[in-house]
């Protein structure tokens, strides 16, 4: 070998060594291909079907695969699944999958792995659920293929199977499906575009994912959750202790990190003013944010209290205390999306016509004793910190009384699945946020589970009549009826007060100008981006 060769390897390990003890993985110290991200919360909990936290589902499209997708606009499209056909009657679905399949293990995927992961899906999801209610059973004639048989005709097999937001139908490996859909996986084999680094893995420090040499995409471009997942980077690692606001635009303009997954409105300007940053245009139809509350406790157990409360809950102080950019936000009184299919303001006039004068006349009518709410508030989740504090002052000049207690984000969302008194540890209400997808129909939207206690989502709200109208939704087959189905469920969602939407906004996401790929997700997906 010649000395120059050797003095040129020398260099090139002696860069290696500085960058592993600069803690700098080694490929990006070579080639740079790594991309860093903030994301928009801590990352605690790694099972996509046990809670229905976005980060956890955002950590579940890294690395599981989906039978379908749904475009930005809003289309089911296949994913994992080749060619499908469906029964005269409606009764018989045969799915078979594409080629190329195969789980991070090296094992191909097959009908009874899907089979296992619906089946726990179906134990969790609100519209997993719904479907669960039609399959009789499911089987796979054949390794490549897998069929659903139904009771009864249902017109949302491929919306349910295709659903973009939590709880996502996410396939995973036979033997970790049948895990107790009540207790959290702890393998974490998938067979999408990322494989999960378990062991650089560090709660409330970093979550890491390398590509997937074996992964085969789909042809088409992507589009939503849909379309073919290229991986064009080696390594994406989510910087989770970065949660200061100020610190990530910072490390934003230092290059330090590659893209903020959730821009404060604030400092917007900022990013406008820089000529290496930008504004990627991920979302079509926006996010809602909520407030959800307690039906098993005083007060919220009393449906006058909770319309007393949303009588308060008017939405432009809570948009402008969040948001503050007027071109980032609007108000929307439907439970079910603006400008969307099912998009409707039936019954709404409770809080579209609300203020604290009649809230405090509902509130007197309704035999309020003085109970304090207690109000979870976040203090590490910048996209919905404020929100706590409008509700806390609104409720607070229509006579109630507030009890607003801080914490993590992720001791929030291990505190709402309680269903202890409030006293207990338990908790009234608490707010958040959905995106459009989630929310848009009533069989997505998990504040139409009114089974009570036997409800998928925390607040437990009771209510046979919606539950009788979900059930002829799901039945329905035509657009007109699902839609005169949609308002009547609306509106009985207004008079019972399952939760109070408080106004609708567009999340900025800021990412360095090197990179390139963004597409319309609706959510926050990291496939087709390229790194200069």
């Amino acid at each position: 070998m010649s000395t120059s060769r050797r003095s040129i390897l020398s260099l090139a390990s002696a860069a290696v060594a500085s960058a592993a003890l600069l803690g700098i993985p080694a490929a990006q110290a070579q080639d740079g291909k790594v991309l860093r991200i903030v994301p928009h919360s801590n990352l605690a909990i790694l099972d996509p079907i046990w809670t229905t936290a976005y980060m956890t589902r955002n950590h579940g499209y890294m690395i599981y695969d989906t039978l379908f997708g749904t475009d930005a606009n809003g289309k089911v499209k296949p994913q994992m699944v080749e060619t499908w056909t469906e029964s005269p009657d409606h009764r018989l679905w045969t799915f078979k999958l594409r080629k190329g399949l195969e789980f991070h293990d090296g094992k191909p995927v097959t009908g009874d792995d899907v089979i296992a992961s619906l089946q726990r899906w179906g134990k969790r999801d609100a519209m997993g659920v719904a479907l669960m209610q039609f399959v009789s059973k499911m089987d796979s004639p054949a390794p490549d293929t897998f069929r659903i048989f139904l009771s009864e005709a249902c017109g949302f097999m491929l919306e349910a199977l295709g659903k973009p937001g939590a709880n996502v139908p996410f396939i995973m490996p036979k033997r970790v499906a049948e895990t107790d859909a009540f207790k959290q996986i702890d393998d974490y084999t998938g067979s999408g575009p990322y494989i999960f680094k378990k062991d650089e893995f560090k709660p409330g420090d970093k979550s890491v994912y390398v590509k997937n040499p074996k992964y085969v995409p789909r042809s088409e471009p992507p589009s939503g959750s849909a379309g073919g997942k290229q991986v064009h980077v080696d390594r994406v690692e989510w910087n989770l202790a970065l949660r200061d606001p100020q610190a990530q635009i910072n490390a934003l303009q230092k290059g330090e990190v590659d893209i903020i997954e959730q821009l404060p409105a604030d400092h917007l300007a900022t990013v406008k003013a820089d000529p290496n940053l930008q504004l990627p245009k991920y979302s079509n139809y926006g996010n809602q944010y909520i407030g959800r509350f307690n039906h098993l406790h005083k007060p919220f157990d009393n449906p006058k209290v909770r319309a007393a409360a949303i009588a308060a809950l008017r939405q432009e102080p809570f948009l402008r205390a969040q948001v503050g950019v007027k071109e980032l936000y609007w108000t929307c009184y439907s439970m079910f999306i603006c400008n969307t299919p099912y998009g409707t303001t039936a019954g709404s006039e409770i809080q579209s016509k609300g203020s604290i004068k009649k809230a405090q006349e509902l509130l007197k009518e309704s035999g309020y004793d003085g109970t304090p709410v207690v109000l979870m508030k976040p203090t590490d989740l910048a996209s919905i910190q404020k929100l706590p504090d409008v509700a806390a002052q609104l409720l607070r000049q229509a006579g109630f009384k507030v009890d607003l207690q801080a914490m993590d984000w992720q001791t929030l969302v291990s505190r709402r699945a309680k269903k202890d008194a409030p006293d207990k540890g338990g908790w009234n209400m608490f707010f958040t946020a959905f995106n459009a997808f989630d929310m848009w129909n009533p069989l997505v939207n998990a504040m139409t589970d009114t089974r009570g206690e036997q409800s998928g989502w925390f607040g437990w709200a009771k209510d046979d009549k919606i539950l009788e109208l979900r059930n002829q939704f799901m039945r329905a087959t035509d657009e007109a009826t699902k839609k005169k189905l949609a308002e009547q469920i609306h509106a009985r969602m207004y008079e019972i007060g399952t939760h109070v939407p408080v106004g609708e906004y567009d999340q900025p996401m800021a990412a360095r100008k090197n990179v390139s790929g963004f597409f319309v997700t609706n959510s926050n997906i990291y496939w087709n981006l390229k790194k200069d």
